[in-house]
Order: structure tokens, then C-alpha cells, then sequence
């Protein structure tokens, strides 16, 4: 798959993002300059932000360029895990025994390139929304985002619905759930 030209042109801003999340680790609900960073850079791409979902979770929104009734959700995890880290690059932990083991420095660092590139082209219909998520590592950040209403802000018919569980993935159209 090629890269988008523009994507590639912001890549080094994209490590910068990652490195600083990885050099200050923040374990469940204590994400308070992980998400202050998030909502800077969401704000600072034009992106409309809320602040303190599920206690230190961000959610960006973003309308397409097109009008439309259709809403997607794209996720991020935020939190580090209580561990020594054992590197000693530029950008490893700065707080002993927290780290970014798990890859969630990574996966908000993507989240944020794509919000930027989205935002900067809005070559879409409906509504993005880019969400941050506190607590993933067993301390129930998903469920307590879930509790507040953050899906029930989705105001559209799923194109397409995915169901995980200890037993089961899957994937199917609303169409196919109906019957």
C-alpha cells in the first residue's frame, strides 16, 4: 500500500509525538499531560475537542467536507503499564517503573497523524471521531467510556458492526444482523 505523500511529509512530527508519550508514561486514569498534548494538537488542527471522557479520555470530532448523516469511530489507547523500562534511547521513560510497553505511545501518535491529515482534507461525508481512550490495561477505561454515552454520540446506522469476545471475532453488515 503507498504511502500518502503528505502523511510521509509529516512523519518525523509523528516520532516527535510518540517519543514525547513514551518519555512520560502515564498509567490508568493518570493520562492528565497525555491528554493535554492530545488536545492541543486536536485543537491546534481544527479539530472540536471534549475533555475528561471516562476521567482523563479525549474525543475529537471532525465533519467532513460533505455533508452526510454517517459516523465512525477510530480508537487510540493512551495508558503505560507499571514496568521498568530496560532501554536507554533518547526518549525512554523518564519515570521509573512506568513505561509504554504495551505500544499505546504508537497508537495515539497514529490516531493524531491521521486526525491531522483528515482534518487538513476533509475529503469525506459525515463525522470522525477520533477517540482517546483512558485505562485499556485491565482497568476498564473502555467500559467507563461506554457508561457515559460515547457510543449512543454516534448519530448514524453502522455500515458495518465487529463483535469481539473470549470466544468469538467477528464481523458483519446490519443487514445480516437483522435477520
Amino acid at each position: 500500500m503507498p504511502v500518502i505523500n503528505r502523511i510521509a511529509g509529516f512523519h518525523s512530527e509523528m516520532a516527535e509525538w510518540r517519543h514525547r508519550i513514551h518519555a512520560h508514561p502515564e498509567t490508568a486514569f493518570e493520562e492528565h499531560k497525555t491528554a493535554e498534548l492530545v488536545s492541543q494538537l486536536l485543537q491546534s488542527f481544527g479539530i472540536s475537542v471534549e475533555r475528561g471522557i471516562a476521567r482523563t479520555g479525549v474525543i475529537g470530532t471532525l465533519k467532513g467536507s460533505v455533508p452526510g448523516e454517517h459516523a465512525i469511530a477510530l480508537r487510540a489507547d493512551m495508558d503505560a503499564l507499571h514496568i521498568e523500562e530496560q532501554n536507554n534511547f533518547a526518549h525512554a521513560s523518564k519515570d521509573r517503573g512506568r513505561m509504554h510497553a504495551c505500544g499505546h505511545d504508537g497508537h495515539t501518535a497514529m490516531l493524531l497523524g491521521a486526525a491531522k491529515h483528515l482534518a487538513e482534507t476533509r475529503n469525506f461525508a459525515g463525522t470522525i471521531h477520533f477517540i482517546f481512550q483512558p485505562a485499556e490495561e485491565k482497568e476498564g477505561g473502555a467500559r467507563l467510556m461506554i457508561q457515559e454515552g460515547v457510543l449512543e454520540n454516534t448519530p448514524s446506522t453502522p455500515s458495518s458492526v465487529c463483535t469481539t469476545g473470549p470466544d468469538c471475532l467477528s464481523a458483519s453488515s446490519p443487514s445480516s444482523l437483522a435477520q
